[in-house]
């Protein structure tokens, strides 16, 4: 039996219908879409959608809270410089502010001890002060054999702070490049590595050539040994100080340390530190500001006089090419 065909306006009536329902369930579409993207705005926001199509309903109990620790930033790529200590921007106004700085200390500490625990009268070479009053909890730390300390040197001979502090309780790591030995436990709570810690890890390139580079981050380090705090971190570094200190600022290691105790060289800029000498002299200061700001607070200032007395190669400002400073990070727990 033949097909009826519809007359031509009837099919222009169809199209036009079947265009009109086509176009509202795009519309409808777009609005399923819309809620769809809200919903998972909302999502991310912290919050969980609602299970079982059963409405909304009020959140679990602390599902926007934060659980453990915040989470960690993302590095920053460069320190905040202070403002000039002065409008002429001169190195006399920055190094007498540096100066007075650094000689001030800004927290009372009742029992500072340059011996850790020990009560024999054999002095130590350096004066490596450690903060031992019940408030910053080392003393506690040591007395349960729960302290831990990294040193970080370069090639010196002088080991006595790290033995005392191993002697009375401590695990001590100390990271010299000049170790014969990959890793050597020189007594049952020392160990030696060798490893030299960097203010930049080694380029990928390199490290794949040369398996055991001996210079890491010292954020690097941490994750590598599985340590997540360090109630001493001792450095001595031969200029190489402020790009190291500058690392542990702009990767915000500086949380995970309980006290520093660095000492300070002064008769040239640094390692990869440049500028008018003024302006260098401002990054120094900067940095120790950055100290402040997270919470570090100097309590104890040695100037050493058997040093060459030079700043910046000149024999200005009374000043000693090298300092020992102490700090101890009151929000330690």
């Amino acid at each position: 039996m033949a097909r009826e065909r519809l007359p031509a306006r009837g099919c222009g009536a169809l199209r036009r219908c079947l265009l009109g329902a086509a176009l509202l369930l795009g519309l409808r579409l777009c609005a399923e879409l819309r809620r769809a993207g809200r919903r998972v705005t909302y999502v991310r926001s912290g919050r969980r959608a609602p299970s079982g199509g059963r409405g909304s309903g009020p959140p679990e109990p602390g599902c926007c809270a934060p659980r453990g620790p915040p989470r960690r930033k993302g590095p920053r790529w460069h320190i905040d410089l202070q403002p000039w200590a002065g409008p002429a921007q001169s190195l006399d106004e920055e190094a007498l502010r540096f100066l007075r700085y650094i000689s001030t200390t800004q927290i009372a500490c009742n029992h500072i001890s340059t011996d850790s625990l020990a009560t024999d009268s054999s002095p130590a070479k350096k004066p490596w002060s450690v903060c031992l009053d019940d408030r910053f909890g080392l003393a506690h730390q040591i007395r349960n054999k729960q302290c831990r300390l990294y040193s970080l040197g370069l090639g010196s001979d002088d080991t006595h702070f790290e033995v005392r502090m191993a002697d009375d309780g401590c695990e001590v790591h100390r990271f010299d490049p000049s170790v014969k030995s990959a890793h050597v436990l020189e007594s049952q709570r020392l160990w030696f590595h060798r490893l030299s810690v960097d203010w930049r890890d080694p380029h990928p390139a390199v490290a794949a050539q040369k398996l055991h580079s001996n210079a890491r981050k010292l954020g690097t380090i941490l994750n590598e040994f599985g340590h997540h705090k360090i109630d001493v971190l001792k450095a001595d570094l031969e200029s190489a100080e402020w790009k190291v200190l500058e690392n542990l600022i702009l990767e915000d290691v500086l949380g995970q340390i309980g006290q520093l105790i660095f000492e300070i060289h002064l008769h040239w800029p640094g390692f990869e530190v440049s500028g008018s000498d003024s302006s260098v002299v401002r990054f120094w200061y900067s940095l120790l500001k950055e100290l402040e700001l997270k919470d570090f607070r100097l309590f104890h200032s040695y100037k050493d006089l058997s040093k060459p007395q030079l700043f910046l190669k000149k024999d200005i400002f009374n000043a000693s090419s090298c300092y020992i400073l102490s700090w101890v990070n009151t929000r330690w727990k």
